[in-house]
């Protein structure tokens, strides 16, 4: 785990607010935890998003 990520206890609550993923698609490229660490690490560093200027 990263400095600033979430702890065991934070994802615990938080994955049980995000929408399950289901049926045939492309399986994601990263999990949900790694998804939410990445967006709270941009916007902790002020990186723009991509696409916005």
């Amino acid at each position: 785990m990263a400095r600033g990520d979430l702890t065991d206890a934070q994802w615990s609550r938080l994955e049980l607010l995000l929408p399950r993923r289901e049926g045939p698609g492309r399986p994601p490229i990263w999990t949900g935890r790694q998804l939410i660490d990445g967006i709270r690490g941009r916007t902790r560093a002020g990186t723009p998003w991509p696409g916005r200027g």
